[in-house]
């Protein structure tokens, strides 16, 4: 923020520079924007769940420190990716993130692992994505 609109907010209430923000980080989705959101939380759990998974490899599973250096280098590129988002509200970014990460660690443990996602996985996961395609798209 410039020194200029940090003294126009002096004679502002809270509430009107929270509103100003606001509009200012609302964004119109285009099929664009929206394929580039989803690839990018797609980008950032891969990084994440893999680098998380390869740690666990690591610690759990007893292999090489190699697989935890690795996985430390893919956590750090996960912290970024979301910065890449069309959209600039932290917390809404999150939270829709976190839908992804569930089908994506689902995924995962599914590819790597062979784990099979029982019912109650799949129907809580495709809750939690659908809610969170809720709020990524919701008319602000």
């Amino acid at each position: 923020m410039t020194s200029e609109e940090l003294d126009g907010l002096e004679n502002q209430s809270v509430g009107d520079a929270v509103s100003q923000q606001s509009l200012e980080t609302s964004l119109v989705w285009t099929p664009q924007t929206i394929a580039l959101s989803i690839l990018l939380f797609i980008a950032a759990g891969l990084l994440e769940v893999g680098g998380g998974w390869l740690v666990w490899q690591t610690v759990r599973e007893d292999k090489n420190w190699t697989y935890a250096a690795a996985g430390v280098i893919a956590l750090i590129g996960y912290g970024f990716v979301p910065c890449l988002q069309p959209t600039s509200d932290f917390g809404r970014v999150y939270a829709i993130y976190g839908g992804f990460f569930i089908v994506l660690a689902f995924a995962w443990a599914k590819q790597f692992d062979g784990y099979l996602p029982d019912l109650g996985d799949l129907i809580g996961a495709g809750i939690a994505l659908s809610g969170v395609l809720v709020i990524m798209l919701w008319p602000r």
